[in-house]
């Protein structure tokens, strides 16, 4: 098996989440141009980037689906990899927001797409996890929620696009569940064995619900920021705090494509953020505005500087 081969025999489906933090960067640097004031240049530079990436991944892992079907099958029925599956659907409903009003008859179809894919996901691994024979404790972690929860994300580009009944049936099963899956992670969290290293980064994941919740019941509330708003966007902070109080602990982890589960959570909390300062115009929100994106950008920096790295090196495309 020559060099190209066995990396494309093993191409993690994990890497669809580099997507998921490149569009969450978009978005967030969309939003800092209508906030902020900042260039409209860089979020088109990035969504531009962003699809690319889609493409490049999705026909990448088509090719290993043609020629290493038995590869694709195992991620596909292991207890864990099959959570960053719909990271592709949810990649596509993010370019989907980002393009909703400069390319609307294309956005709607992407949309479309994304969402529909994010919905067969769902009912088959819920099917799955109803009619269980191989899953265990061991098997949750925050992963669980890209799946489920990411229907979440539906409705923010569905309301735009004028699809609002459909959006308020995914924000349904997205809310709803994320309160379910959250009471298993923590289940596990505290009372089985720790997460293993290679995972701990998808405690990141967590501050996604909340964070992008809020922006999606917004779309739905026609802007209102409500008392449900602020418990969502609340929620979300103290999982930032929380897990920001444990940096120490996150920093003495090797690399591992499960850093990019940094990356969209603390992108979609920047874009919470941005939109609480465009509605209360006050210092500390303004003031958090320009924290959080500055901190995401270095963020995906590093991380895209990492993941070159490592894929030059060859060191992600390695059986486990």
């Amino acid at each position: 098996m020559n060099d190209v081969t066995s990396r494309l025999a093993h191409m993690p489906v994990a890497l669809f989440a580099t997507v998921m933090g490149m569009g969450g960067l978009t978005l967030a640097w969309k939003k800092a141009s209508e906030v902020l004031g900042v260039t409209h240049l860089v979020w088109q530079v990035l969504l531009v980037i962003t699809a690319v990436l889609l493409a490049t991944l999705a026909i990448s892992y088509l090719l290993k689906m043609r020629r290493h079907a038995h590869q694709v099958i195992a991620e596909f029925n292991h207890p864990i990899k099959i959570s960053f599956f719909p990271a592709f659907s949810i990649g596509l409903m993010l370019i989907a927001v980002a393009m909703a009003e400069i390319m609307t008859p294309l956005a709607t179809a992407v949309w479309w797409m994304g969402a529909s894919i994010q919905l067969i996901l769902t009912l088959y691994l819920m099917n799955q996890w109803i009619h269980h024979a191989r899953w265990q404790v061991q098997h949750t972690t925050p992963a669980w929620f890209i799946p489920i929860v990411g229907n979440i994300i539906a409705p923010i580009g569905g309301v735009t696009l004028g699809f609002t009944e459909v959006s308020w049936f995914f924000f349904a099963i997205g809310i709803l569940y994320w309160i379910v899956l959250k009471v298993l992670v923590f289940n596990r969290i505290i009372f089985h064995e720790p997460l293993p290293e290679k995972l701990l980064p998808t405690l990141f994941i967590m501050i996604a619900p909340p964070a992008v919740g809020f922006i999606a019941y917004l779309k739905l509330n026609q802007g209102v920021v409500d008392n449900f708003a602020h418990i969502l966007y609340y929620a979300a902070m103290f999982l930032v705090l929380l897990l920001v109080s444990q940096l120490p602990r996150f920093a003495r982890i090797p690399f591992f494509v499960s850093w990019w589960a940094y990356s969209f959570p603390i992108a979609a909390f920047t874009i919470g953020t941005l939109i609480m300062f465009e509605q209360s115009q006050t210092l500390f929100y303004q003031t958090l505005s320009h924290l959080m994106l500055t901190l995401v950008s270095i963020l995906l920096s590093i991380l895209i500087v990492k993941t070159v790295k490592a894929a030059i090196k060859g060191s992600i495309f390695q059986p486990d």
